[in-house]
């Protein structure tokens, strides 16, 4: 199903078929595949008390690599395929704005992160650390000022931690299928607004 034909019945399903299909794919050079990246995102949001919406937008987070025209990262990249703004882009017409913004702004929330915290950069893994300097490296402090002037810039932070834990070889987590209520719970409730 292309995303133009999606609607509020549809999007959850095409969401879960591409789990299905590409969850199995490698992360960035990372020790666990895509899906199991996005489903620890979630189960760190979760273990925090995170509101649902904040729980799928962790789930969700790089659905956009996915999605995006330019294809998938390799080590080998020399520029940013804005993964994070493919992502948002599919998700806006289904889903709340915070979690929407919480995906287009999880890059940034990484560049932001390494900017006003000296002790974050040290947390990244290797593929993360090369895909910042694609992405612009630490904002400077005009950008910094600027993110900040986001409504949602504390939801995308914190969808950041979850991003950046994400990677543990050999973790249990849920199964996209268990998520599937809570989803289905945040598009309905975004489409009663």
């Amino acid at each position: 199903m292309k995303p133009e034909k999606l609607d509020a019945t549809t999007i959850v399903p095409f969401l879960a078929s591409i789990f299905e299909r590409r969850g199995a794919e490698d992360y960035l050079g990372e020790p666990v595949t895509m899906a199991e990246h996005m489903l620890q995102g979630a189960h760190f949001a979760e273990a925090e008390g995170a509101p649902d919406v904040l729980v799928a937008a962790a789930l969700l987070h790089d659905v956009g690599h996915y999605t995006s025209e330019f294809g998938s990262y390799s080590p080998e990249d020399t520029e940013d395929k804005h993964h994070d703004e493919a992502g948002a882009e599919v998700l806006a017409p289904f889903f709340p704005p915070v979690l929407v913004e919480c995906v287009r702004l999880h890059v940034s929330a990484k560049r932001f992160l390494c900017a006003t915290d000296p002790s974050y950069y040290a947390k990244l893994s290797t593929a993360s650390k090369h895909t910042l300097e694609l992405q612009g490296g630490p904002m400077s402090d005009a950008e910094v000022a600027e993110f900040r002037q986001n409504p949602f810039h504390s939801e995308a932070v914190r969808v950041r931690v979850w991003d950046e834990a994400g990677k543990v070889a050999g973790m249990k987590t849920k199964q996209f299928e268990d998520y599937v209520p809570l989803l289905e719970r945040v598009v309905r409730q975004h489409k009663a607004i």
